[in-house]
C-alpha cells in the first residue's frame, strides 16, 4: 500500500510541475518575475517529493537563480560539441551536449 501512494504522490506532483512550465512559458514574455516564480515553486515541489524535473524543462530555466529563459534574457553560444547557455539575470554559464 505504501508504494501505490508514493507512486501516486510522484504522479500528481510531476503534473504540477508540466502544468507550472506550461504557464511559465506563457507569461514569460510579459511577465517575467511571474514565471522565475513558476520555475522556483516547480522546483521546489521537486525537491520536496524527490521527484525529477523531465528533461525537456532542464535547459529552459537558470539552475542558480530559476529564471525561465525566453528571447531576450539569455544567450546562446556554441563552442565545438558544447552549447553554452548564459542567463543575463545573473551571468551563470551553463554547459550542454550540442545536438
Amino acid at each position: 500500500m505504501r508504494g501505490n501512494q508514493k507512486n501516486f504522490i510522484a504522479k500528481i506532483a510531476l503534473e504540477r510541475i508540466y502544468r507550472l512550465f506550461e504557464l511559465a512559458e506563457k507569461n514569460s514574455a510579459k511577465h517575467s518575475e511571474r514565471s522565475t516564480r513558476y520555475v522556483e515553486l516547480a522546483w521546489k515541489i521537486s525537491l520536496r517529493n524527490k521527484v525529477k524535473i523531465p528533461a525537456e524543462f532542464k535547459s529552459k530555466f537558470c539552475r542558480k537563480c530559476k529564471c525561465y529563459f525566453c528571447e531576450k534574457n539569455f544567450e546562446k553560444k556554441n563552442e565545438g560539441k558544447l552549447m553554452v547557455l548564459k542567463c543575463a539575470a545573473c551571468g551563470y554559464e551553463r554547459k550542454l551536449p550540442a545536438k
